[in-house]
């Protein structure tokens, strides 16, 4: 990383990043183009890695994407405001950002996808959802994407 006074390697303030981030762009590589695609998520740790959740469509673009390779790139930011400066030269952006890269699965098992879908909305709206528990349908309805990050860097920038 360049920019070393902006890492973050703190596992709390990490943790506060993941938190307050609320869409990750998932970046995907073809055989002969790399597509980008913003999704909401949940998160967890899992044995001390970084675990990635995603609902889609159970078929399209991303599923035979990940089927054919899946390795792939994420980047999530958050806490976006504009640092104004007296010349254009010294204008900056506040932000706070996660990137990384990790291996992608298809989840299938019904119990694995409804606590799935339950970190994600819990991630996102911060409550707990009995639906999951008491209608297993639901998971039927949508796809499961699995990220285990391999690696991954923080970063911030916060007001001087």
């Amino acid at each position: 990383m360049r920019r070393k006074d902006r890492e973050v390697t703190n596992s709390v303030e990490i943790q506060k990043i993941l938190d307050t981030c609320k869409v990750c762009r998932l970046g995907l590589a073809g055989e002969d183009e790399v597509y980008i695609v913003p999704m909401n998520h949940g998160y967890t740790f899992e044995n001390g890695k970084l675990v990635l959740y995603f609902h889609g469509a159970r078929e399209g673009r991303k599923i035979e994407m990940i089927q054919k390779n899946p390795q792939v790139g994420f980047e999530m930011d958050c806490n976006h405001e504009l640092e104004e400066g007296k010349l254009a030269c010294q204008y900056s952006y506040i932000y706070a950002s996660v990137i990384g890269s990790g291996k992608a699965e298809i989840i299938d098992d019904s119990d694995q996808k409804l606590c799935a879908l339950s970190v994600i909305m819990k991630h996102q709206t911060g409550k707990e959802f009995e639906e999951f528990q008491t209608n297993p349908r639901l998971e039927k309805a949508v796809a499961i994407i699995r990220v285990e990050v391999n690696e991954y860097t923080c970063k911030k920038h916060i007001r001087d």
